[in-house]
């Protein structure tokens, strides 16, 4: 069994398991992205978003390029997109399950 295998694909989920590195992914979506518009779309302290584009940056699923005094950050590929979409579409499933079963507990209360 290749453990190192399972390891390196735990470490890249670990690495989107944070609300702000999400959304972060979410709006590169868009196209590329400078980090003051990241900032007023995120509300966030400038630390916390540096600390998590920091480690988007060394897994490698963003870029980062300067242009003049302002970082621009990019996805590194479409991958990103269509993993994004996946989650959305699991998400979407296991939300409307829950609602089904919600309803079928509540029927049974009356």
């Amino acid at each position: 069994m290749a453990i190192a295998l399972y390891q390196a694909k735990a470490e890249f989920f670990r690495m989107l398991g944070h609300p702000v590195r999400i959304r972060v992914l979410e709006l590169l979506q868009a196209g590329p992205t400078p980090v003051r518009e990241l900032l007023a779309e995120l509300r966030i302290e400038p630390s916390s978003l540096s600390q998590q584009l920091a480690v988007l940056r060394r897994s490698g699923i963003v870029t980062a390029t300067r242009e003049g005094s302002t970082v621009v950050y990019a996805l590194a590929g479409g991958d990103v997109t269509e993993l994004l979409r996946a989650a959305r579409r699991i998400l979407t499933g296991l939300i409307a399950d829950q609602h089904v079963l919600l309803a079928e507990l509540r029927a049974a209360a009356d």
